[in-house]
């Protein structure tokens, strides 16, 4: 059943970015139509055929994907939106009812999430198939109107879109390749051991570095734990409950500060066309490092 459910929704993913492709490929006026058109298309398949696609096509599929972004032949696809005067009459139409489908996202996840064994997946995209149906009731939207804008915010963000998904597979790589073993080594020529202040700043520290690179704490977790905060934390005494929970949100202030986390950083400043494409990050970046230091000082005193 599990299995089953994910399939379904990642192939729903798959048949929207297919959408995306045909979109591009349609639009005789469309900049790099073909490149852009190709890129949506292998993403389609390999969420809808991934499973039964040899793992090494995959890899190639992905490296052309790759080369497409690299070289600029991935561009943002136009449709025809509606005007701005029926936008801010809708708006008003809905008013605070907008904020609906945002609350059914969330609990229909917590509740899949805590009291079934569907998963966190199926979690969330059964929840986001729920809050789409609100929104459409909300609306009275059709099921073309809901793919159409589907397809134009899957544009806006462009290739970052499949960020989160190559990062995760990055932290996996990573760890298997004992790269914590690699730091470990690294921190103990400079750290002494004993030291629990030394040992908390570098893990916290070292949690919200990796985070910045793999634009992802929980990919970061496993390999600065591993070489971090095991031998220079947990050795000395800490509470690993404490330590451990202390030093994944650590990650999180990695996360406002990289334009690695697309999902939080990038997206937002395409959404809203900002002029500066790492304006976000600007703006959160004295609130991490404050954060960063209150979580040092937390986890020395809290842990021990």
């Amino acid at each position: 059943m599990v299995d089953i459910l994910l399939f379904i929704i990642y192939t729903l993913i798959g048949l929207i970015s297919l959408s995306l492709g045909a979109f591009a490929l349609m639009n005789k006026t469309q900049e790099s139509r073909v490149g852009t058109a190709m890129f949506w298309f292998i993403l389609g398949i390999i969420f809808i055929l991934g499973d039964y696609i040899p793992a090494n096509i995959v890899g190639i599929l992905i490296i052309i994907m790759a080369i497409l972004s690299a070289t600029k032949q991935v561009k943002m696809v136009h449709f025809e939106t509606t005007s701005e005067a029926f936008k801010k009459e809708s708006a008003q139409k809905i008013g605070n009812k907008l904020f609906i489908p945002a609350l059914v996202l969330a609990i229909l996840a917590f509740v899949i999430a805590q009291f079934t064994d569907l998963g966190a997946y199926n979690a969330i995209g059964l929840s986001g198939i729920g809050a789409l149906v609100v929104i459409m009731m909300i609306s009275k939207s059709s099921i073309k109107e809901a793919n159409l804008e589907s397809n134009r915010l899957l544009s806006q963000v462009g290739p970052t879109a499949i960020l989160p998904q190559i990062l995760a597979a990055l932290g996996t790589l990573f760890t298997v390749a004992g790269v914590g073993d690699v730091i470990a080594n690294g921190v103990s020529q400079v750290i002494p051991t004993g030291n629990v202040w030394l040992g908390v700043t570098a893990y916290c520290v070292g949690m919200a570095l990796f985070t910045a690179v793999m634009g992802n704490a929980f990919a970061a977790f496993s390999v600065i734990t591993a070489g971090i905060g095991v031998p220079f934390v947990f050795n000395l005494g800490a509470d690993p409950v404490i330590a451990g929970a202390l030093a994944l949100t650590a990650g999180f202030c990695g996360t406002l500060l990289t334009p690695m986390a697309a999902n939080f950083n990038i997206v937002p400043a395409s959404i809203l066309d900002l002029k500066n494409q790492y304006g976000v990050i600007k703006t959160q970046a004295p609130i991490a490092i404050i954060m960063l230091i209150i979580h040092i000082i937390l986890m020395r005193f809290l842990a021990f």
